[in-house]
Formats: C-alpha cells, sequence, structure tokens
C-alpha cells in the first residue's frame, strides 16, 4: 500500500519544513503492517526522519527530500556516547535515522540533499590551486544514521550533497546497497560515500560515488564496537569511485576485528589513495582480498598553513597503503594486519605503495600478484614524502620508492606484478624498494 506523503500535509516548495508530516506517513504506514512511503516530485525540506521497520520510503522521479540545517529541527541521537577520535563526528545529529528496526528499503529515482555547499566555504588560503579541503561553518549533520537495521535494502535513490557522512550503517545485518549514486562536494571535509560500522553480511554494488573523503570505508568505531562486535562479510563491486581521499578503505576506526572482506571490479578515478588498510584502535584485520581494479592515484595540493585549524588530504597518490602503528599521543597498541591480498590491480599513480608496520603491530602475509602499478606525474606536485595520517609519524621527508616496507613479514610479489616509471617521475621515483 503506497502513503503520499501530501496527502498527510507535506507540502514540496522547498520553504515549508515537513518534518511532522513525514514522520507522521511512516508512522502511519508502519502501524498498519507497512508499505511505501511515498515522497512525490517537489522539494521538501525536513528535520530527522526516523525510519520504522517494513518501510519502503521511496522517491519518484523529480522528488527531492532535502535535510535542515537547524540544530532545533534535528535529533542528537549519539549526545552520551564517547569516542576520542573527533573525525568519527557523533555530534549534530542526522537527517535519517533508524534504530533497532527491521526490513527497511529507501528506493527510487529521486534525490536526498544535504546541503553541504551551505556550509563548506573557500576561504582562499590554499594558493590558488582549488585542490585543497574546504573550511567547513555552522551545524552541519550527517546525512544518515542506520543502527541494528535487519535486512536494510538502499537502491537507486541519489544521495547528493552530504555535509557530513552520506550513508552509515552501524550493527546492520544482511544489508543490500544496490545502484546508487552518491555525489558530493569533492572537497568538502568528512563527506564519506558508505560507512559500514560494525556490520555483517554486506553487498554494495553497482554504484557511483564521488566525494572528497573516503568512498567506501568499512570500520568498527569505538561505540559500535562494544555494541555489535567485529565487522565482516562484506562484498563490494562493480562500483565507479572519485574522491580526494581513499576510494576503498578499511579503518582507521579499527576497535574490533574487522575480516572476510572482498572489494572487486571497480573502477578508481583520482583518488588521493587507492585501496587502504588502517589499523590504528587495537582490532585485528585479516582475510582481505582485493582484486580486478584499475584507476589512478594523484596528489593534491594542501592548503597553505596558516593557523593550527589547516585541513590537509591524506595520502600523497599511493596505490596500495596497509598501515599498522600508534595514534599521535595515544598509547594504546593497534592490532595486527594480515592474510591481505591484491590480484589484478592495473593503477597509474604518483606515491609509494606502502605496507608498513610497527615492532609492536606487524603487517603479515601481503600478497601482490597479477598487477600493474606505473608512475607518472599527473598532478602540480612531485613525490618527497611519506604520508602515515593519522599517526604519530603523520608526514615526513622521506626517499620514495615503488614500495616502502616496515615491519613487513613474508610479503610476496610474483613475477606478474610490473613496476613502471615514467619519464615524467625518474628524477623523484629511483628505487623499486626500501624495506626499514
Amino acid at each position: 500500500m503506497d502513503y503520499n506523503i501530501t496527502e498527510y500535509g507535506a507540502v514540496g516548495d522547498g520553504r515549508t519544513v515537513n518534518t511532522a508530516a513525514i514522520q507522521k506517513t511512516i508512522d502511519l504506514c508502519h502501524e498498519n503492517g507497512g508499505g511505501r512511503v511515498v515522497i512525490p516530485t517537489g522539494r521538501f525540506l525536513s528535520g530527522t526522519v526516523i525510519l520504522r521497520s517494513n518501510i519502503n520510503l521511496f522517491l519518484e522521479a523529480g522528488a527531492e527530500l532535502v535535510s535542515s540545517l537547524d540544530p532545533a529541527d534535528m535529533i542528537d541521537f549519539m549526545k552520551d556516547f564517547d569516542d576520542d577520535n573527533a573525525d568519527t563526528g557523533w555530534e549534530g545529529g542526522c537527517f535519517l535515522l533508524a534504530r533497532h528496526e527491521k526490513n527497511i528499503m529507501i528506493s527510487g529515482p529521486g534525490r536526498i540533499d544535504g546541503r553541504g555547499r551551505e556550509v563548506f566555504y573557500e576561504d582562499e588560503s590554499d594558493g590558488g590551486t582549488h585542490e585543497t579541503p574546504l573550511k567547513v561553518k555552522g551545524f552541519r549533520p550527517r546525512m544518515s544514521f542506520l543502527e541494528d537495521v535487519e535486512n536494510l535494502t538502499v537502491k537507486d535513490v541519489t544521495f547528493y550533497d552530504a555535509a557530513f557522512w552520506t550513508l552509515h550503517m552501524a550493527g546492520c545485518r544482511n544489508v543490500l546497497i544496490d545502484g546508487i549514486r552518491i555525489e558530493n562536494n569533492d572537497r568538502g571535509p568528512n563527506n564519506d560515500g558508505i560507512d559500514p560500522d560494525c556490520c555483517q553480511n554486506v553487498i554494495i554494488r553497482g554504484c557511483r560515488i564521488a566525494c572528497a573523503d573516503d568512498c567506501i570505508v568499512v570500520k568498527t568505531t569505538a561505540p559500535m564496537a562494544e555494541k555489535y562486535g567485529d565487522c565482516h562479510n562484506i562484498l563490494i563491486s562493480d562500483c565507479i569511485l572519485y574522491s580526494h581521499s581513499s576510494a576503498l578503505k578499511i579503518g582507521t576506526e579499527t576497535w574490533a576485528d574487522i575480516h572476510h572482506i572482498v572489494m572487486s571490479d571497480c573502477i578508481l578515478e583520482n583518488c588521493t589513495r587507492g585501496l587502504g588498510i588502517w589499523s590504528r584502535d587495537g582490532g585485528r584485520i585479516h582475510d582481505i582480498m582485493f582484486h580486478h581494479i584499475s584507476g589512478n592515484t594523484l596528489r593534491y595540493s594542501d592548503r597553505v598553513k596558516q593557523d593550527a585549524e589547516v585541513c590537509v588530504w591524506w595520502g600523497k597518490g599511493d596505490a596500495i597503503f596497509v598501515s599498522a602503528t600508534k595514534r599521535a599521543g595515544v598509547e594504546r597498541i593497534p592490532g595486527v594486519i594480515e592474510n591481505i591480498s591484491f590480484d589484478h590491480i592495473s593503477m597509474t599513480c604518483e606515491g609509494t605503495i606502502m605496507i608498513a608496520g610497527e615492532e609492536y603491530s606487524p603487517v603479515r602475509n601481503v600478497e601482490i600478484r597479477d598487477s600493474a602499478f606505473t608512475w607518472k606525474k599527473q598532478g602540480r606536485l612531485y613525490p618527497d614524502c611519506l604520508d602515515e595520517q593519522p599517526s604519530a609519524r603523520d608526514i615526513y621527508k622521506h626517499e620514495t620508492p615503488c614500495i616502502y616496507l616496515r615491519s613487513a613479514e613474508d610479503i610476496s610479489l610474483d613475477d606478474n606484478v610490473k613496476l613502471r616509471v615514467d619519464e615524467s617521475l625518474r628524477e623523484h621515483i629511483k628505487k623499486q624498494l626500501i624495506r626499514e
């Protein structure tokens, strides 16, 4: 059964705040056993929308569901949670919220608008490159927080201009993300695409994601790890990914184990990092496979440093980044990374392939096979440093080889791995391998 929000008082003029009307429609649909809540053609402004079990939130062609940026319209869903990593950004509330529900779908050809353009701004402190992270002002809620949802489907819909994380799933089980589009500002801080956080049995396929922060990032944040444990059994495939950060990433938050993840058959475009694994918080990361991935990575300009709040991109054009090391100012020991494989990777890059642990947290059993990497200048800058943000090591001047190894055991490259350095970078990348 369909429930059209305009029949319950919603007005699609882009100015009227429709929170009550939309919520009334959802609640009625839920109480009657479920069905389809229809957002028709129009621009419908709203505060936090709480999704209920057995609901399909369906956006028709021409429909726009628009997030309010007024704190009074938003539910501060995590105000009592403690987390020592500021990047997680639990404060600020969210637009689409579901907690402890089942059988939820978000679908249709319409668009969900997070209005990031109204919180990001250019302060012209980047030396004129217009590549650096934008500054942030005011209140910025995340676009969604879907916690402990069993049987979640997000299909076909477009998420547009998120002010903070776009699709954040925490402790969800049996998830299908199919054919969605995420179109975010490519210089907007923290506007991640899809974040499976302590989730199990997740399929992400056929998506086009463009954003400034990580496109798809599997993680275990501290509050969710305490409640839901490991993140495992995740398949990511057939996606086209553009980012000023990492395209396919595991971490940085790793409070619980992450394992049995397959990322495959994707195209990466102009990312600062291609394929990355960060261990920082203690969880064990193991049995991860990346295969049949092609594209390019490059180094973007950082902001001209003028104040203590300067924001720089993580990554310097690295095709592969595997890192286990401590956070700055934290004595907590990161976990071990082991049993990782890369095959049929074809990348044009500017930065170093880094596989680097520490004596207290080694990286073990990493295999690269049947792959080709070409180092070629694509951006404005030349390789001159290694970047292990966020960590006590941070960014530091260092000779940049094709491959850098540290506290790494049982690392293998088969005879079908090709490392080529183009003439444009031959004076800057002089060694194939440095092991420390």
